[in-house]
């Protein structure tokens, strides 16, 4: 035993208990607001990725249209990693694979690239949603055991005042009658 732990040990019998600050969870930030630092930007390029794979779907493309789409699909990319946290971005290139270079991608490629990227968005949206919705549900916790914890305040305006009776016991009727 250390000088240290001779100190730190309690002095008497009693039980003690020491709180510990929780240990963070390196999966999930602290702040959902450090997940996404571009909302706007994200629900644009979002939405105009699903805008490109639907109108993909319904045309058959030429070689110069897939190219151009495979072009698009990279930029979009790019622009979502600005607009996203160094963990989701890692995500991101986890997830999506480089199209070959020096050939435009088949119909079925860009397809699949385009909803796989569509899916990945809505599930980051609907997890946002979600963390959002926790965290209201917390505050709103937490406001209700502050306000269970303050003082009773004064009777509102209209409530009725107990008259006590002429031996200073409360009167059980319920007010006075004109």
């Amino acid at each position: 035993m250390t000088d240290n732990d001779a100190q730190d040990a309690p002095t008497d019998d009693k039980p003690r208990v020491e709180v510990l600050d929780p240990v963070p969870d390196d999966d999930e930030p602290e702040d959902i607001t450090t997940l996404v630092g571009q909302p706007a930007k994200v629900m644009r390029i979002g939405t105009m990725i699903k805008q490109l794979l639907d109108e993909v779907r319904s045309a058959p493309l030429d070689d110069a249209a897939r190219a151009r789409l495979a072009e698009i699909h990279e930029r979009s990319l790019h622009e979502l990693e600005e607009g996203l946290s160094p963990e989701l971005v890692a995500e991101l290139h986890r997830i999506t694979l480089p199209f070959v270079e020096d050939q435009a991608p088949s119909d079925a490629e860009l397809r699949i690239a385009q909803a796989q990227l569509v899916g990945w968005l809505e599930g980051l949206f609907h997890g946002i949603q979600t963390a959002l919705v926790a965290q209201q549900v917390a505050a709103q916790g937490q406001l209700a055991g502050m306000r269970r914890q303050l003082p009773a305040g004064p009777p509102h305006p209209g409530a009725p005042v107990p008259v006590p009776r002429a031996d200073g016991s409360p009167d059980p009727s319920t007010g006075q009658y004109l």
